[in-house]
């Protein structure tokens, strides 16, 4: 345990407190700039088991700020390249991963089987599936979000405290991501540790977790706010929804690649200003919010393909669209996001060659 010993001379972490990081089971979402920063530090720290989820792999523009990974990891997978690094820093630190996205079919079952979850993704939708999944599965998570030099931390469902609803709302709203505003890997470093600090803080039960407060930080100026927000207990999440789907509930799926190669009608349900914007002649923009009043759009004997932005809205508009009595119906995994990917790659292909 000399590993340990300069944080275990503190009297908040001690030996008790480095032992409840050895059994303490942590899940990082995203293995992007967030989580390069938070899960360092967090297997140096002594967390017992690490699961670590996220479907991408490693491209030259990641490397300025996703650290973990050399110019050797391009086009590897995120979770096995992050997998190597941690083992070699600690090799007493359990590593889980999952080659995958989190998607409605996944969130609570993956979430369920940890103590506390890590938000490091930058998906405004994916962040309110944490939200909802945790909630259910009564686990808090915490939460940063980065915007060019500035970062935002938060600690949500702490001991059934305030929620990320209770922060932001029932619908999130379109931002920009680190591909179209730009960012600092400073700044996601920064942003990152402050994570990690605070999944520390309530594992061993030290300090002041930031449950109820928003933490904004400007890297250009140095600037620090504080924020208190409350719980709003009028706020219900959908549980029936999340239950049928953990339940595994045969809802047909289809991969983005499969769905590009056949000439089915795509039914893009996001709301109309969402990014990025998908481009095809055989797509329909129908948002979820709108579908049953133009249900009469779509023709039953179509064979239709949903996509929202993760997977969420495409299953739910996929019910309602087999209670209308439609047949043919296939929600496309991974949503908006990974079709674009594919869309891009496919260009780039036909522009060098």
């Amino acid at each position: 345990m000399n590993r340990y010993s300069r944080q275990k001379k503190l009297h908040q972490i001690g030996d008790a407190g480095q032992e409840k990081l050895k059994n303490a089971r942590v899940l990082v979402i995203g293995a992007g700039g967030l989580g390069c920063a938070v899960l360092p530090y967090l297997a140096s720290a002594g967390i017992g088991t690490l699961g670590i989820i996220d479907g991408d792999k490693v491209e030259e523009t990641n490397l300025h700020r996703q650290v973990l990974y050399t110019e050797r990891s391009l086009k590897a997978f995120k979770v096995e390249e992050a997998r190597d690094r941690l083992e070699a820093m600690n090799s007493s630190v359990e590593i889980e991963i999952y080659r995958e996205f989190l998607n409605d079919r996944n969130a609570y079952e993956i979430i369920s089987a940890y103590d506390l979850v890590v938000d490091a993704t930058d998906s405004i939708s994916i962040r309110y599936l944490i939200n909802d999944a945790c909630v259910i599965a009564g686990k808090a998570f915490v939460y940063a979000s980065v915007f060019k030099f500035e970062g935002q931390v938060s600690v949500f469902n702490y001991r059934n405290g305030p929620t990320y609803r209770c922060l932001f709302g029932g619908k999130g709203q379109a931002v920009q991501n680190c591909e179209e505003a730009g960012v600092m890997g400073t700044t996601v470093g920064l942003i990152g540790m402050l994570q990690a600090n605070e999944v520390i803080k309530i594992i061993t039960g030290t300090g002041e977790p930031l449950s109820g407060k928003l933490l904004v930080y400007d890297t250009l100026k140095n600037n620090q706010h504080i924020f208190s927000f409350k719980k709003n207990k009028q706020l219900k999440i959908d549980e029936e929804f999340f239950r049928d789907h953990y339940q595994k509930e045969d809802l047909p799926e289809i991969t983005p690649a499969e769905a590009l190669k056949s000439k089915h009608i795509l039914v893009d349900v996001r709301e109309l200003h969402e990014m990025p914007q998908i481009e095809l002649n055989n797509l329909v923009r129908l948002p979820l919010s709108e579908l049953e009043e133009n249900i009469h759009l779509l023709n039953k004997k179509d064979e239709i393909r949903l996509f929202c932005q993760s997977g969420i809205r495409s299953l739910k508009a996929l019910k309602i669209l087999k209670n209308k009595g439609f047949q043919n119906l296939k929600s496309i995994r991974g949503g908006a996001r990974e079709i674009s990917k594919i869309l891009n790659d496919e260009k780039e292909e036909e522009y060098i060659h």
